[in-house]
């Protein structure tokens, strides 16, 4: 199974921002973009204006998680600053799920849905068939650095059984602590894209370049595929 890495931008050396960027642009599957309202979850990271700047040099896919809560208010927003996924919480728009994957098709951007580790794959069920991006949170969400929950390799492993089962077509992407420690068990569970951060690629070495390269020996070492 061919994988892809994604560089969560957050975790960025924010002064190195170009150096870093032309590094990804080379190294990088796809690049993931926290936006927050620190009401849904108590934080901030990226703001529409910012993911602008960053398009404005990116040479990769950008998948914008929407950590808020009124998504459906910051979908064209995000999507003018230069989306190429928008991903909002499914337990933000389960009741108007629908409305808000119309949304995103008509701006032109791919459809994702992110589930928290306590949200169940059932839940998303009835629009799995319209999703291109699968997002399973494997820490609770808001902050880098949380501890890996290991109960979600089942939801993993589900995903991956309904996508073959029912002819899905999203991709299977997992964010939190995403590292040497879980490289193997998240690959063997069934995720297709890794949302790498600080303990993945950016703290492995203070030279990107060299940190992509010790990222890539690990997962060799770990699952023997890079």
């Amino acid at each position: 199974m061919k994988v892809e890495f994604a560089p969560s931008l957050m975790c960025m050396d924010f002064l190195e921002i170009r150096r870093q960027m032309e590094v990804l642009n080379r190294r990088a599957d796809l690049l993931h973009v926290d936006i927050m309202d620190g009401h849904y979850c108590k934080n901030l990271a990226f703001s529409p204006d910012l993911l602008a700047a960053i398009k404005g040099i990116a040479q990769k896919p950008i998948d914008v998680h929407l950590m808020m809560t009124e998504p459906l208010d910051w979908i064209k927003k995000v999507a003018e600053a230069g989306a190429d996924y928008i991903s909002p919480h499914a337990e933000t728009i389960n009741t108007n799920a629908y409305r808000v994957l119309n949304l995103i098709e008509e701006t032109g951007c791919k459809k994702g849905v992110v589930l928290n580790p306590a949200t169940t794959l059932e839940s998303v069920r009835h629009y799995l068939n319209r999703i291109d991006l699968l997002t399973i949170m494997t820490v609770d969400v808001g902050f880098a650095g949380q501890p890996f929950i290991d109960e979600m390799l089942e939801k993993i492993k589900q995903a991956k059984q309904w996508k073959t089962e029912y002819g899905f077509r999203y991709k299977i992407q997992v964010d939190g602590s995403c590292n040497s420690k879980s490289f193997q068990k998240l690959y063997k569970a069934g995720a297709e894209v890794f949302i790498v951060g600080y303990s993945g690629v950016f703290d492995l070495d203070e030279d990107l370049e060299k940190g992509w390269n010790k990222m890539l020996e690990i997962f060799e070492n770990e699952i023997g595929e890079a």
